[in-house]
């Protein structure tokens, strides 16, 4: 017994120290966890930042950013906190927030959309030095003109005139399809002439042309006057903030009327300078000849004053105007060059496209070895056909136009650029889609002969979409109607359409087989009305109702077997038998049904018109008073507009 306190206590005893100590050591661990002072200010590091342009993408997170600018994740966080703006190191950051954050440090960012930036950077690489041109490298150039206005108003004949050439015979029904760049000399003097399709659906084409001209000659019919392609052709001008010259034409027209066309150009913010404006006016007839000379004379002088320089020395680079695939040629651009020399054998790079210059052809077919600023030429070597609009530049090598083509190609496969095949239906199957509920989809293959006429037509195409009809593009591409396009097509439902391609014999023959429908066009104006009559044919038909008779209800008879008999006098209209009638008492419609029968006296008649008394029976319907009224009426369907 005695042996058992002092077993407890010794067995108590040695179990406390451990308890006692545990303690302190939890005690201890609370007061190494207990918090820091916060900073209370941002204090920029010292290390230097990057010179010269850093190229950083949208939506950069702040491990992203920080490197570039010589900082840490950490660094970027903490000033954008002490600025309101809580973010973690793994967020997107806004382009405010980058922007304030290089602000801060000095830095020059420029910022690029996703996946963009790896090709910034080859540019910069590359063409950097591309930028500047030395003054003393620069000489005078012929002015780049660009010809627009109205459709039919005369831009074709008048280029025709001073090239001396028949550029509208090539033309499908007179109109332009697709931009022409032409050279030509007077007096000595160069002058490059861009002519633009004056068609609504052109609109882009014509806004690339301002972009790359001097000076824009605005073609007005005196005749016609200021029409809605002409004032899109002055917003294009000035949005290229480059001079207009007003060439007045057809004033050989019995009913041309000059100053009309001067009112309506004043009233656009276009003053002639006869009226004490600064906006040339020049009266002309490219049929007849008269006033050619004149207005390129003027043409001369607004580019003597511009003071037009460029360098002939160093790479060259301009823009595409046009690009399409040719047999035997392959793909084939028309390109304006802007700065340096291009030759045969450079290497060069538009887009995703690139290659080496194998051939060059001006304007009038002829193969050259060089081209100089200001001059158009169609230029072979192309990898693929680039897009209109894009801007070439000729590469040190080979090897770096193709890593910047593909670069380009790369970035538009991640950005989802590319098209992609859609779901959607035939024409033939689009109404089963709108019965059941579904909006319908019209899907196409759209093939044309020329990167602008195919642009041209996309927007023009998904103008016409409506609220419950879709147009899906499937493919869109430059070139002939291929067995390649008519199996998509039959795999996605498509209908194939083309502008100025044609099917060869082996595609037809797989589209016949494959119940694959193509449509080809020369003129834009009946592909458009096709397709917008297919779209309107596969909207669900809108009615409405239409009172053709009103009929007053006079006197009811009772025939045995046969029911009531309402003796009417015809008021407004016409009552048919087996028509629709809504039966109104008090002017409530308490019946609608059909007249089932209809007699003027003992004879059976189909009609009856007002003013006179006929006998009406109705199709189940007795409760017939006096003073009631018999209204006919018949649905028709609303054209869609």
């Amino acid at each position: 017994m005695g042996g058992q306190p002092g077993g407890r206590g010794g067995l108590a005893g040695r179990g406390r120290p451990p308890q006692r100590r545990t303690r302190r050591r939890r005690r201890s661990n609370v007061e190494e966890l207990e918090p820091t002072q916060l900073t209370t200010a941002y204090t920029p590091s010292n290390a230097p930042v990057p010179e010269g342009e850093i190229i950083v993408e949208r939506g950069s997170t702040a491990r992203d950013l920080g490197p570039k600018l010589n900082r840490s994740a950490g660094d970027v966080v903490r000033f954008l906190l002490l600025q309101g703006e809580m973010v973690t190191a793994t967020q997107s950051l806004t382009d405010d927030m980058i922007e304030l954050f290089a602000a801060e440090l000095g830095a020059n960012v420029r910022l690029v959309d996703p996946g963009e930036e790896a090709e910034a950077e080859l540019l910069a690489k590359f063409f950097e030095e591309d930028q500047e041109e030395d003054e003393a490298t620069l000489r005078p150039r012929p002015p780049v003109v660009t010809v627009m206005g109205h459709v039919d108003h005369g831009k074709t004949l008048l280029l025709d005139r001073i090239r001396s050439t028949n550029v509208v015979a090539g033309e499908a029904g007179g109109i332009t399809q697709h931009i022409g760049a032409y050279q030509v000399e007077w007096n000595g003097h160069l002058i490059t002439f861009i002519d633009t399709p004056g068609h609504e659906a052109f609109t882009a084409m014509r806004a690339r042309g301002a972009r790359v001209t001097d000076i824009v000659v605005l073609v007005v019919a005196a005749d016609d006057g200021v029409m809605p392609q002409t004032i899109e052709a002055i917003d294009h001008a000035r949005a290229a903030q480059v001079p207009i010259i007003v060439a007045i034409n057809k004033i050989d027209r019995a009913d041309a009327d000059p100053e009309r066309v001067r009112q309506q150009i004043a009233e656009r913010g276009l003053v002639p300078e006869q009226w004490g404006g600064d906006t040339i006016v020049v009266e002309m007839s490219a049929l007849q000849g008269i006033g050619i000379e004149d207005l390129l004379e003027h043409i001369v002088l607004l580019a003597e004053l511009e003071e037009l320089r460029a360098s002939p020395e160093g790479r060259a680079r301009g823009t595409v105007l046009e690009a399409n695939l040719e047999v035997g040629r392959g793909p084939v651009a028309t390109v304006i060059v802007q700065h340096g020399t291009l030759r045969v054998g450079d290497a060069i790079v538009a887009g995703p496209a690139w290659g080496k210059v194998k051939a060059l052809i001006d304007d009038r077919g002829d193969q050259v070895k060089e081209a100089l600023p200001s001059t158009p030429v169609q230029v072979l070597g192309f990898s693929e056909p680039p897009q209109a609009g894009d801007e070439f530049r000729q590469a040190d090598s080979l090897s770096t136009a193709r890593t910047i083509a593909e670069s380009r190609a790369r970035r538009a496969r991640l950005s989802g650029h590319l098209p992609t095949p859609t779901t959607g239906a035939r024409l033939e199957d689009l109404f089963e889609q709108i019965q059941r509920g579904e909006t319908a989809t019209l899907n196409l293959v759209l093939k044309a002969d020329m990167q602008g006429s195919l642009e041209a037509v996309t927007e023009s195409l998904r103008k016409l979409e409506r609220e419950d009809v879709r147009i899906g593009f499937v493919r869109r591409g430059v070139g002939g109607i291929s067995e390649s396009d008519v199996q998509l097509a039959q795999a996605s439902n498509a209908t194939i359409i083309g502008f100025n391609v044609r099917p060869d014999r082996r595609a037809r023959e797989m589209a016949e087989a494959a119940r694959v429908e193509i449509r080809t066009y020369e003129i834009i104006y009946k592909l458009l009305e096709d397709i917008e009559a297919a779209v309107v044919g596969m909207l669900n038909p809108e009615f409405e109702e239409v009172v053709t008779g009103e009929a007053e209800v006079r006197q009811v008879f009772r025939i045995p077997r046969v029911g009531a008999i309402a003796g009417c006098y015809v008021r407004e209209g016409v009552i048919t038998r087996g028509s629709k009638v809504r039966f109104l008492r008090d002017g409530v419609i308490i019946w609608r049904g059909t007249i089932t029968s209809l007699r003027r006296f003992r004879d059976d008649v189909r009609e009856v018109q007002a003013g006179f008394e006929c006998g009406v029976g109705l199709s189940d319907y007795q409760d017939l008073k006096e003073g009631d009224v018999i209204e006919t009426f018949e649905e028709r369907e609303i054209p869609r507009a």
